[in-house]
């Protein structure tokens, strides 16, 4: 078995050592070639930003539908929410709140939404 000495502490080790078996010190550099990778990316996804599968609506026609006809819930029926129109129209907009808050929630909206 060959061997070769330590250039820290002078002990013998062998000859394929990298670290010193003795003292614990690196007695060479580690020899770690670099895979050669090539990266193909083709991706041609697009995202149509559409995650509910719902129809889109424009922010500003649900907004001013809100403004003048919010309490008898033209914006529900825009936005295709029936069920919803129907309770804003008996309530007069959930007694005028609901209406209230839809209209800050709506400008909160991006100029496309989906329902």
């Amino acid at each position: 078995m060959e061997e070769k000495f330590c250039k820290f502490c002078g002990e013998k080790i062998p000859a394929d050592a990298v670290i010193c078996t003795h003292c614990g010190r690196q007695v060479e550099e580690l020899k770690v070639e670099q895979p050669n990778i090539v990266i193909n990316n083709a991706n041609t996804n697009v995202n149509q930003n559409n995650l509910a599968g719902g129809r889109a609506k424009n922010k500003w026609v649900a907004f001013f539908l809100c403004l003048f006809l919010g309490l008898i819930g033209g914006h529900k029926f825009y936005e295709e929410k029936i069920g919803m129109g129907i309770l804003y129209f008996f309530t007069l907009g959930l007694f005028g709140i609901g209406s209230l808050i839809d209209l800050i929630i709506i400008l909160t909206k991006p100029e496309t939404y989906y329902v």
